[in-house]
């Protein structure tokens, strides 16, 4: 089947674009945007990468602390650490560094070796830069360990603090240090639940992204998978209904011929026993996408199905259901087969079907069906949706069309018409000669 490109079926709109082209065009926001992805996936290949640089960050901030020797501290005036030999506040700044390094793999384990070195270091009144990397321990916990966890390492931070501030190694101003600490502190874990609440709504984001994905592919297989057994099973009508027309004209005609004492009775008996064998076959073949009843006397009985002269009826129950319609036709169109007619029976009905559910109140909706030669043109237009609004996913009925319409080698056009109000569904059927009543 050829289909044009305008396919969207009607009933949702779409949201308008945000915008994410422009923002990756702008050149700081793009730029940004692009390095955040360098980094990410250089941080997946290479994770030691990262957790090398932040030890080293750390190391490098306690190097004034570890060559001044000065008696400030960051909350005024404490405990001297000169009067320490100078390996005991480096091996303090290397024992609160290193742990980082597994910050990311054992977030809680990194967090008691800090803490505990902490409280070891602020006994011996010493205060460093590099207590900084508590804080990395939290943001690190709170980012990728337990919660319960957290929660035990929030309330054992806080104790610290207080005791480092006010008895293990006082300060000058321990009411601003203990405010500035417990802050800092809070902001640290806050910052960490932030990026793990966010990524996982990006997680979950993605996955319903990958579900829908998954499920709307699931919708249109098993809705073309069921169109294409209900074709069938019509198909399967039209031919045995016909077989079965022609298997009792030639048993009539064998009989008569008989009857005459003609040559042609062996003929048509054979004949009949062929078009038997076939409707058998057939049966056999296309038996199983019938319905299952479980009771032979439930199976359908063969019979026509619709054609174009059950389209007026067809009509007027559509404009019983509030939905005014006009209808042309042009051509013989009573001289194309039983396939073709119901083809454009089930068209018709599903494009109407498809107005009566979206056009509104106060549409109208025109059918036009043609015949040429070679080929049936349907088409329905209707006067719903206003002009802007663009529809979205695909119906059932519009597969359904489709799949019909690739029966004949059909085209296919759906969508807004030029003018931009109503909906427009048109279908060329290719028709050869030979599809045709006798």
């Amino acid at each position: 089947m050829r289909e044009a490109p305008a396919t969207a079926a009607r009933g949702t709109v779409t949201a308008p674009s945000p915008g994410l082209a422009d923002v990756w065009a702008h050149p700081l926001l793009g730029r940004m945007l692009r390095g955040q992805s360098a980094r990410r996936r250089l941080d997946q290949r290479h994770p030691w990468v990262l957790d090398t640089a932040v030890v080293l960050v750390v190391v490098l901030f306690s190097l004034p602390d570890l060559l001044s020797h000065s008696r400030h501290g960051p909350f005024g005036d404490t405990t001297d650490p000169g009067r320490l030999p100078t390996p005991v506040p480096a091996a303090f700044a290397v024992a609160l560094a290193v742990p980082l390094w597994w910050r990311r793999r054992a977030p809680a384990v990194t967090y008691s070796v800090i803490a505990a070195v902490s409280l070891a270091q602020w006994s011996l009144g010493v205060w460093q830069q590099t207590g900084m990397a508590a804080l990395i321990a939290l943001y690190s916990l709170a980012l990728h360990g337990s919660l319960r966890a957290l929660g035990w390492a929030a309330a054992l931070t806080a104790a610290e603090l207080t005791l480092a501030v006010c008895l293990l190694a006082p300060v000058e101003h321990p009411f601003l240090g203990l405010f500035f600490l417990l802050g800092t502190a809070t902001a640290a874990i806050a910052i960490g639940l932030t990026l793990r609440i966010r990524r996982l709504y990006l997680a979950a984001l993605e996955d319903r992204t990958t579900r829908l994905e998954i499920e709307h592919d699931q919708r249109v297989r098993l809705t073309t998978a069921a169109e294409r057994t209900r074709i069938a099973r019509e198909m399967h009508d039209i031919v045995g209904h016909n077989l079965s027309v022609m298997v009792s004209v030639a048993d009539g005609a064998a009989t008569l011929a008989a009857n005459r004492g003609e040559p042609s009775a062996e003929p048509l008996r054979i004949l009949a026993g062929t078009g038997r064998q076939a409707m058998s076959e057939l049966r056999r073949v296309l038996g199983v996408l019938r319905e299952e009843r479980g009771h032979e006397e439930d199976v359908r009985p063969l019979g026509p199905q619709p054609g174009i002269r059950d389209l007026d009826p067809l009509l007027a129950r559509v404009r019983a259901a509030g939905l005014p319609v006009t209808y042309r036709t042009m051509g013989d169109l009573d001289a194309l087969g039983s396939g073709v007619q119901l083809t454009v029976y089930r068209i018709v009905q599903e494009a109407l079907t498809n107005t009566l559910k979206h056009a509104g109140p106060g549409s109208t909706a025109d059918v036009t069906v043609t015949k040429d030669a070679g080929t049936v043109h349907i088409r329905v237009a209707d006067t719903g949706v206003p002009a802007g609004v663009l529809p979205g996913a695909a119906g059932h009925g519009l597969v359904g069309i489709r799949q019909r319409a690739a029966m004949y080698g059909g085209t296919v056009t759906l969508g807004p018409p030029a003018t931009g109000h109503g909906w427009v569904v048109d279908v060329v059927l290719d028709v050869p000669p030979g599809d045709h009543q006798p």
